[in-house]
């Protein structure tokens, strides 16, 4: 147990997280919209697809997730022979919470043909109600897959992008990501103004009359890989503004702008260097799913990542 209530500096803590990583043979991983010192330290940085693929695929004892809750829940799913560690436990996701099993139990008894597609950004009990998964990667290509009534929880941001783009009817959740729903068309228009020449990149979990602006809808992973393979030099990014510190280290000729500062996620900003720390020094918090939800919540994953 780490006691010592001595104020420690950044090289203290980065000594203590390459010990003990050491010594609990653990990975870190860390998403996308992490702070720049977290993604700095992480053994893999992705999006939710890279990560739940990551998870899934990682020979370690201990995987450190650092992201929010719901994201470390979907690793302890896909591994239960691992410990699973969430440094911050009160690193939430307020979309996730607009849905709940018993409300969604009650929509599928007023549309009982319909099949459930649940974006990632749910917890685990959701997931269990759910029959496929999906995220803002991957989005498209998992509503294609599934034939008649869809009920698409819990984002209707990106649900009604999917839907838009494939010209089908949903039953759309009306949840949504406060950080997301903070980037105004105003703010898009006022940038393209500021740098005429930038290409923008819009995630489709934003507002309809934001991605209407857009150049490029993507997910993160999206971003990263559109971004490092484009001939243009100047981005106008409208999602969550920690990635633009991998976008701006994977291309330091290009020029990176945020759609707008305010959209910054509190919840993604609440690990800590210290806390990756003591996390592995107690290997706690510990994030377990309990049966029968990990099961039935891994086969909604599972269909998902076994996708072409």
């Amino acid at each position: 147990m780490m006691h010592d209530t001595q104020p420690k500096d950044d090289a203290h803590w980065l000594a203590e997280i390459a010990r003990l990583r050491r010594e609990r043979r653990a990975v870190i991983i860390a998403h996308n919209y992490q702070p720049g010192e977290i993604q700095d330290l992480a053994d893999f940085t992705g999006d939710s697809l890279e990560l739940s693929r990551k998870a899934a695929a990682i020979d370690a004892p201990v995987i450190v997730f650092c992201g929010v809750h719901f994201m470390a829940e979907t690793a302890a799913i896909l591994s239960p022979d691992k410990i699973v560690l969430l440094p911050e436990p009160a690193a939430g996701c307020p979309m996730a919470d607009m849905v709940d099993g018993p409300s969604l139990r009650e929509m599928k008894q007023r549309h009982p043909r319909a099949k459930v597609v649940c974006y990632v950004n749910s917890s685990a009990e959701v997931k269990a109600e759910s029959d496929i998964c999906c995220t803002s990667a991957n989005a498209v290509r998992v509503v294609e897959s599934i034939p008649g009534e869809i009920i698409f929880v819990p984002d209707k941001h990106l649900g009604g992008w999917v839907s838009r783009k494939l010209k089908r009817e949903m039953i759309l959740w009306n949840g949504f990501c406060p950080t997301h729903a903070r980037i105004l068309p105003g703010y898009v228009e006022q940038a393209k103004q500021e740098h005429p020449g930038a290409i923008v990149f819009v995630h489709p979990e934003s507002r309809e009359d934001v991605i209407a602006l857009a150049d490029e809808v993507l997910s993160t992973g999206g971003m990263l890989r559109v971004a490092k393979a484009s001939t243009a030099k100047e981005f106008i990014i409208a999602t969550e503004i920690g990635l633009l510190h991998r976008l701006r280290l994977e291309n330091p000729d290009k020029r990176f702008y945020p759609a707008t500062p305010n959209a910054s996620c509190p919840n993604m900003k609440k690990i800590t260097r210290e806390k990756i720390a003591h996390s592995l020094a107690n290997l706690s918090p510990r994030i377990e799913v309990p049966e029968p939800i990990r099961s039935r919540a891994c086969q909604a994953i599972t269909r998902m990542l076994e996708l072409p």
